[in-house]
């Protein structure tokens, strides 16, 4: 028996009934290991996307994974979490090499897949790029899952998430500007480009450092655990919701107000049990993203293309491998000349082989993809230059359906 009378509750319905559905193939996958012994040396992120990958072989489609369900659902705790646990006075000492692997390995990537993809496969120069700027961010989020079971070095740790905290940020704006290229042809200019990135960026350090000290403040004044645990998690999606409202980065808002509430509260002095408390919900919230989005992302192949596009997509791997070896070894040593940071060989190889890409990367290709067509290019247009060139929108946001 069923009170549901409006197509609203139906709907509503339906997509619980959805999201259960996948929760609990996540939760299934999760125990996996547990029956079969081979399956241990597996991450669970990694065995993840296997699951969703077996899904796609049999054509079984969990959701739509659309570019703002990853990046205003899933993207918000996963950098709030990181940029939380991240102290600060370690991530000042390697915040040299961390940017310039962040930055630089972005402008380096999309440099290599662009003209690997139109020296080789013959796509147009455009295209290509945009697909470069697409397989930029990288994902740590794997890696340092991995790199807490192994107990790897400290540091290692500390580069690696120095460089996931830079590295969205840097990768989405480059996105957006060519995609503003692509979309308003013009002659390039450096210091607009340069000027329009550091805006993106100002609005967001800004607005994301107000919003951690006063979130910091609240939660070093009251002690209540629960309130302080729901007031983070709505820290992170606020931050990213309001910081894109006035034309910020939110990926660079999220990131500065986690920084500044795990560290504001760590140097005024928190007791042990109230950090462990606060740590233990956000592993927990962290583990329920992942085990979603990473099975989501499998269930997205489409096996078909894929071998279709094999030729193309292989051309476009070995490009992103070679320019994070030339990223990685080559910033590593001029910070080591510069500023004698003293990275090793060993933790630089490490580093190479830790250029995941995952959510930002998808989301960015979607985004891009679904609106594609002619009618949805006015749209695109205006979405691109709200979000990467705010003091460039001017004040006429009507969007003017393009005649088909």
């Amino acid at each position: 028996m069923s009170f549901l009378t409006n197509a609203t509750d139906v709907a509503i319905e339906e997509d619980l009934k959805q999201f259960l559905i996948i929760l609990l193939v996540a939760l299934s996958a999760a125990i996996l290991p547990k029956i079969f012994t081979v399956l241990r040396q597996v991450p669970y992120t990694l065995l993840l996307v296997i699951v969703g990958l077996g899904l796609a072989l049999v054509d079984v489609r969990l959701l739509n994974l659309s570019p703002g369900l990853i990046l205003m659902v899933f993207l918000p705790p996963l950098l709030f979490e990181a940029a939380w646990n991240t102290r600060w006075s370690e991530f000042r000492r390697e915040m040299l090499p961390s940017g310039l692997y962040a930055v630089g390995g972005v402008i380096l990537s999309i440099a290599a897949v662009g003209w690997a993809l139109h020296r080789f496969a013959g796509v147009p120069w455009m295209t290509a790029l945009l697909v470069g700027a697409c397989l930029s961010a990288t994902d740590s989020a794997a890696v340092l899952g991995l790199f807490r079971e192994v107990g790897a070095g400290q540091r290692l740790t500390t580069l690696l998430e120095g460089e996931s905290l830079l590295n969205d940020g840097a990768s989405i704006v480059a996105f957006g500007v060519l995609v503003e290229l692509a979309m308003d042809p013009q002659p390039f200019q450096l210091s607009t480009t340069i000027l329009r990135f550091f805006v993106v960026t100002g609005i967001g350090i800004g607005i994301g450092g107000l919003i951690g000290i006063c979130v910091a403040l609240l939660t070093q004044r009251y002690d209540l655990d629960w309130v302080e645990q729901s007031l983070t998690l709505v820290t992170a999606y606020g931050t990213y919701l309001l910081v894109e409202e006035l034309g910020g980065s939110g990926v660079i808002g999220v990131v500065t107000a986690g920084l500044v509430i795990g560290n504001f509260s760590v140097q005024m002095g928190v007791e042990p049990t109230k950090r462990s408390t606060m740590t233990e919900f956000w592993e927990f919230a962290i583990f329920f993203v992942n085990s979603i989005l990473f099975l989501l992302l499998g269930d997205q192949i489409h096996l078909n293309k894929l071998v279709q596009n094999i030729d193309t997509t292989s051309i476009a791997i070995a490009a992103i491998v070679g320019s994070r070896a030339v990223a990685v070894y080559g910033f590593s040593s001029l910070t080591n000349w510069l500023a004698k940071t003293g990275i090793p060989w060993r933790e630089q190889t490490v580093l190479w082989w830790t250029g995941l890409r995952g959510s930002v990367s998808i989301s960015l290709a979607l985004r891009h993809s679904r609106y594609g067509s002619r009618a949805g290019r006015n749209y695109r247009q205006l979405l691109w230059r709200r979000l990467v060139y705010p003091a460039s929108s001017g004040t006429n946001n009507k969007i003017t359906p393009a005649k088909t």
